[in-house]
């Protein structure tokens, strides 16, 4: 029997009028052998997730806003967020941020 991990992002969903994505990530414990008869099995031992969520833009220093660097994501997950974080979204995010 040999153990593998797994990790893998299952679910980006793109929410709200700011567009935010979320991430989830599942990470498995799987077993692997063969059994009495010889054939392969392959059981899942344990799961669990992550969740994060990257907005389109941050604040640094209390007064400039930057883009979320988003360099360290699949890239599944850069080209959702250079899809939806339009220039007009992200001026809706700062806006609303600055006003709360």
């Amino acid at each position: 029997m040999a153990l593998t991990k797994v990790v893998a992002e299952d679910k980006i969903e793109v929410v709200g009028d700011y567009k935010h994505v979320q991430v989830r990530t599942r990470t498995s414990v799987i077993e692997t052998g063969v059994d009495d008869n010889g054939d392969a099995t392959s059981v899942e031992l344990s799961s669990s997730y992550h969740r994060h969520v990257l907005t389109c833009s941050i604040k640094t220093g209390n007064t400039v806003w930057a883009d979320t660097d988003i360099s360290g994501e699949s890239t599944e997950v850069q080209a959702i967020c250079n899809a939806v974080w339009t220039d007009a979204v992200k001026t809706l995010y700062q806006t609303a941020m600055d006003a709360a």
